[in-house]
């Protein structure tokens, strides 16, 4: 598809009133790293900055796939799910962007748009590699924040909205979401790589086998759903900031955790993580391999920009699948 985006132009009634009719536009930078929603930073005239969220289809890379009732993480996007999850975590005492304006109803652009504090360009991600001893302070912040949402439990799980609407749906034990959500995606990559096509038996009773040690459970967790290092930004305050949370979710806390490990490695103690279920952590630390392996196959058959990113992101993991089989 043929993308654009948006132009200065676009946005003089939204600064107007939202800002004051003398303010003007100094400035305006699509952000990198987005790949459902774009997101832009828009500079002022009084030398302030704000953030601006844009869930638009021209902005959103990922093909089409199958939406999944009571699956919490399939089409984890928009506007809905963001308000829904930002007062959850401003409730839960979560340092996230302050929310400046929500709108729904295409007053200023065809679109659903959100206007937020800008939180600044530095993520956590970045001051650990640089700066080990600095990040430790926002780590440990973090960490307590992570503690809050986690022992913040309802005895249903999904997302905030189905949730609040009374339509999440409770019919599958959520181990049970994770392996047909797994074996789903072992399905699609298969055709996009011989290897995993010819261990496709081994892998799928790997999955079988994690499920069958996993013991049931009926109350569940605030999850972030996918929380690594680049999903947190760091004020000039030293203040962790929670970004890119419309996948909050009610769900095992395991799934949160697989991901932390994961994606904060070595630092991953530092966030003091709350007693976990070993078993059902090793499943949902493979069925994330699995995960990795198919979701940037698939967008690496789009028009994303960082093709060969995607591309050896998901070779890492067909590396680690297979390794474990």
């Amino acid at each position: 598809m043929t993308r654009t985006f948006l132009q200065s132009d676009e946005l003089h009634d939204l600064v107007a009133e939202q800002f004051g009719s003398n303010s003007r536009l100094a400035g305006l930078d699509r952000l990198t790293g987005g790949s459902k929603k774009g997101v832009y930073r828009l500079g002022l005239d009084d030398q302030t900055t704000v953030i601006l969220y844009v869930w638009a289809a021209g902005e959103n890379y990922w093909p089409p796939s199958p939406t999944v009732p009571d699956d919490p993480f399939t089409d984890a996007s928009g506007a809905e799910l963001f308000a829904a999850s930002h007062a959850a975590l401003a409730a839960a005492g979560v340092r996230i962007p302050r929310l400046i304006m929500l709108d729904r109803d295409g007053r200023y652009l065809d679109a659903d748009i959100a206007l937020l504090e800008d939180a600044g360009a530095l993520r956590l991600e970045a001051l650990m590699e640089r700066d080990p001893a600095a990040a430790t302070a926002p780590l440990a912040t973090l960490g307590d924040a992570l503690r809050r949402m986690h022992t913040t439990r309802g005895p249903r799980y999904g997302k905030l909205a189905a949730i609040s609407r009374g339509e999440a749906s409770q019919t599958r034990r959520t181990e049970d979401i994770i392996v047909d959500r797994a074996l789903g995606h072992l399905d699609a990559a298969v055709a996009r790589d011989a290897r995993l096509a010819e261990a496709h038996h081994r892998i799928a009773a790997h999955v079988h086998h994690l499920r069958g040690r996993v013991a049931p459970r009926q109350t569940y967790a605030l999850v972030h759903g996918e929380l690594g290092p680049d999903h947190v930004l760091v004020t000039p305050a030293g203040e962790p900031v929670m970004i890119d949370f419309e996948g909050l979710a009610y769900f095992d806390v395991e799934w949160e955790h697989a991901w932390l490990q994961m994606r904060f490695g070595e630092a991953y103690p530092a966030l003091r993580p709350v007693d976990l279920d070993p078993h059902r952590l090793e499943l949902y630390r493979y069925a994330q391999v699995l995960s990795l392996i198919e979701g940037p196959l698939r967008i690496a058959d789009t028009d994303f920009p960082d093709r060969q990113w995607m591309l050896d992101l998901a070779e890492w993991n067909i590396a680690k699948a297979l390794a474990a089989i």
